[in-house]
């Protein structure tokens, strides 16, 4: 999996791009997620449109995210997420514990 990252506004926008299957993949998006943390930034919107794939391992990783967020006072939301992860999401119950939004401008007033 590769990414892309910035800042905007203190919320950290993230671009996953390929799949979210395997431990390995997510190791470097909880680095740079760290990095952010270390500087009090705590704010992650995921731009999931061009994630193709995600398992029981890459739903960890964004489950990581979340909880670390949240115990901060930041949140993370998920937005563009196509058809076959928001299925995974509601059949998993996780559609109630992220914030999902239709588009970036939508996730980024939901902060």
């Amino acid at each position: 999996m590769e990414f892309k990252h910035r800042l905007e506004n203190q919320i950290v926008l993230i671009e996953p791009v390929g799949n979210l299957i395997g431990e390995q993949d997510g190791i470097p998006l909880i680095d740079i997620c760290n990095e952010y943390f270390s500087k009090d930034i705590n704010k992650f919107l995921v731009d999931m449109k061009e994630l193709r794939h995600i398992n029981s391992s890459g739903l960890g990783v964004l489950i990581t995210l979340l909880t670390r967020s949240r115990k901060s006072g930041g949140d993370v939301v998920l937005a563009n997420l196509p058809a076959n992860i928001q299925n995974l999401l509601l059949i998993t119950k996780l559609n109630s514990i992220f914030k999902i939004a239709n588009s970036l401008e939508e996730g980024k007033n939901m902060f």
